[in-house]
């Protein structure tokens, strides 16, 4: 049985890993046949937000923790994470991406990788084993592998432009579409960096579990 590594990002779009997305990407896992693990980095996340209101609250919040909340408390440290032990990795989107795991959402393209989710993107990488990743997520790839990574986030112009300046290739994509790098074995389709319903993201995250699938 094929082994997927969801790597997460907190809990919720707004300051963490967007719930939709990675519970329909472990769904999705299962239901193709394969099985998985969840992965955090054991950090402080940027901030926690209210999702009623928009606005920052007083408190700290663990992206770990948070991210233990989406896999019912069955989580692995990602600085334990072995690439040997499994045959894909896999990174939903959400804010907490772009805010936790880097510092997109604030830096753009001169971004910082968290040290541990770069270690893991470039270990896949090195060792030929597929990378997925869905919505926001490919800013991450494009940061890490970089030159000529084919990659995917939709239709934003200003978030494919940033991809491109740093050394991606953007290729535009629709609801459900996959763009598959062949050569660096890189695989994203956009979810909800489009205008998308429930269903859309289900369909997104089943076509690129099967789409990895056939390349493991």
């Amino acid at each position: 049985m094929k082994k997927f590594a969801v790597l997460l990002a907190g809990c919720g779009v707004f300051d963490g890993s967007e719930i939709h997305e990675a519970t329909l990407t472990m769904y999705s896992i299962s239901k193709n046949g394969a099985e998985y693990q969840v992965f955090a980095p054991n950090i402080e996340q940027h901030h926690v937000l209210n999702y009623i209101t928009g606005d920052e609250l007083k408190e700290k919040r663990n992206v770990m923790v948070e991210a233990a909340r989406l896999s019912r408390g069955a989580v692995n440290d990602l600085k334990d994470f072995n690439p040997d032990s499994y045959d894909a990795l896999i990174i939903p989107g959400g804010f907490g991406v772009a805010k936790n795991l880097c510092t997109f959402a604030f830096e753009g393209p001169d971004c910082k990788v968290n040290p541990d989710v770069e270690k893991a993107i470039k270990a896949m990488n090195d060792k030929g084993k597929p990378i997925g990743a869905i919505c926001i997520s490919p800013v991450l790839l494009a940061k890490v592998i970089g030159e000529n990574a084919e990659l995917t986030i939709g239709q934003d112009q200003g978030t494919a432009e940033a991809i491109e300046s740093m050394g991606g290739v953007h290729k535009t994509s629709d609801h459900g579409e996959v763009v598959i790098d062949e050569k660096n074995k890189l695989f994203s389709t956009p979810c909800y960096m489009l205008d998308a319903n429930i269903a859309q993201i289900g369909e997104g995250t089943e076509n690129i579990v099967k789409a990895m699938l056939k390349h493991m």
